[in-house]
């Protein structure tokens, strides 16, 4: 006489758990129906049982942190930890050893975004606290000549700025596009390996060298005590070119050779292939590479301290005469400890990020202009 396992749910034509049909929905922490004591499915805690084990760490941490009068600061450290260590450990007892490993990378995941996020966050709550009071338009459109505690803008910095960094990139990216070109599709040997031994040294210049060699040259040519902003850029290609060149080179690497080939096969010329095919499929990329280029030398000071020096006037001609950055600006209002001077400081700084992201916004634009329709 054959004899039916006893089950705690009743179980569908096709073998599948099924509760009983109340209208109301599974309950998400009730135990899993089992045969014999064996679980017919893995148990899985909900999604939201994280961000719970999160609050209640916070509360419970908090409020001994309360109690004992700890720092805010040591409170989150603290919270962190037990909130990493009480979800790990409820996960590997109620979901088994997999999915408790997998608790805990999630959370240590989550904890080093948080991480991430604190200094960026920070940072962009000083420069708007410290800068909003003096930002307008009066601040864009005026600069420092003649200036008192109650006026007086960074119009020139921002001049400066753009056609010294505007000259910088026209050098660098020309230079650094066809040299990755060169290392990429041209496999030069000896020569390629002598050049990516440079880009790496290059590298890791320091900003103050790069400006002294720019103004060493210069000092040849134009005699001493010249300053202009011709020499910043070069000084600022210095830096910029090696950050170029090793972007689009990895970026370039990244094309399939698939494509390469089947433009081989359809008799396309090698210079007409990197140009329509590879550049094209890489341009968000490239792109990208160059606008962090860009970033690493447009809040550069030490070298344009050198080569460009400072105004309180607009100086467009970068050929000749003394030229002004908001890098600069920042650092020489910043250096004065005045109450208006250190408004004025701040509110470069958010002009400084401000302009990145309008030029990176621009550059985004550009490269969804010329991409692939695909990847648009």
């Amino acid at each position: 006489m054959s004899t039916t396992p006893s089950t705690s749910s009743t179980l569908s034509p096709a073998g599948a758990p099924r509760g009983p049909r109340t209208g109301a929905p599974p309950d998400p922490l009730a135990d899993p129906p089992t045969i014999e004591g064996v679980p017919l499915t893995s148990y899985r805690l909900p999604h939201w049982f994280l961000w719970a084990a999160l609050g209640a760490a916070f509360i419970l941490v908090g409020g001994v942190g309360l109690l004992a009068s700890w720092s805010p600061a040591a409170i989150l450290a603290l919270t962190a930890v037990a909130w990493v260590v009480g979800a790990t450990a409820v996960s590997w007892f109620k979901e088994g050893e997999r999915w408790g490993r997998n608790t805990l990378a999630t959370s240590l995941v989550y904890l080093a975004f948080a991480l991430v996020m604190v200094p960026l966050v920070s940072l962009i709550w000083m420069v708007l606290s410290g800068g909003a009071a003096r930002f307008g338009p009066e601040f864009l459109l005026t600069n420092m000549r003649g200036a008192d505690e109650s006026n007086g803008g960074f119009y020139h910095g921002i001049v400066g700025t753009l056609q010294i960094t505007g000259i910088a990139s026209a050098i660098s990216i020309p230079l650094g596009l066809f040299t990755a070109i060169f290392l990429v599709e041209y496999n030069g040997g000896w020569v390629a390996r002598a050049v990516t031994f440079l880009v790496d040294v290059m590298t890791g210049i320091p900003s103050i060298v790069a400006g002294l060699f720019a103004y060493s040259v210069f000092l040849t040519l134009a005699g001493p005590r010249y300053q202009a902003g011709i020499i910043g850029a070069v000084a600022l290609s210095v830096l910029m070119t090696p950050v170029v060149i090793r972007g689009v080179e990895e970026m370039l690497k990244l094309v399939p050779n698939d494509l390469r080939e089947a433009s081989y096969a359809l008799g396309v010329p090698k210079w007409l292939t990197i140009v329509k095919v590879v550049l094209r499929t890489a341009v968000a990329g490239i792109t990208t590479s160059v606008m962090i280029a860009i970033a690493r030398v447009i809040g550069e000071t030490a070298p344009l301290l050198i080569t460009v020096g400072l105004t309180m006037r607009t100086n467009t001609n970068p050929l000749e005469g003394s030229m002004s950055t908001l890098p600069v600006l920042v650092y020489d209002q910043y250096s004065r400890g005045e109450a208006a001077a250190m408004e004025r400081a701040w509110a470069g700084a958010l002009t400084l990020i401000l302009l990145v992201m309008l030029l990176n916004l621009a550059a985004r634009l550009i490269s969804k202009r010329f991409s692939p329709k695909g990847k648009r």
